[in-house]
């Protein structure tokens, strides 16, 4: 499909505990919608907990609903939640701490 609505419907979810976690249990779940030579775009979901992070990508965030705090490692404090917009750039690195259920659409580049 050349336009196609980004949804969880028909889409078997993926389930993984994040590796460097600090906090809680969190669990995430993402809906693939595309992955295209490094282009990859769907919908993501985590429960509450945090996690040690390190982005070697690219990624646009939509939240849609849920709250985070993203800790940078520079002692950056960014509280993102319902219908936030922003983007995490290759070298970012530091703390994802989820308090409520978070679900946001995503698009990463990787390069």
């Amino acid at each position: 499909m050349l336009i196609e609505s980004l949804t969880t419907e028909g889409i078997t979810p993926e389930t993984s505990r994040p590796e460097h976690v600090v906090e809680g249990d969190p669990v995430h779940t993402t809906w693939n919608l595309d992955d295209d030579r490094g282009l990859f775009c769907g919908i993501w979901q985590s429960t509450p907990g945090a996690w040690r992070a390190t982005y070697a990508e690219w990624e646009y965030i939509h939240v849609h609903h849920g709250h985070a705090v993203l800790e940078g490692d520079d002692g950056t404090r960014t509280a993102i939640g319902p219908g936030d917009s922003l983007v995490l750039r290759p070298g970012w690195s530091g703390i994802w701490r989820v308090s409520e259920t978070l679900r946001k659409d995503y698009v990463i580049l990787l390069r």
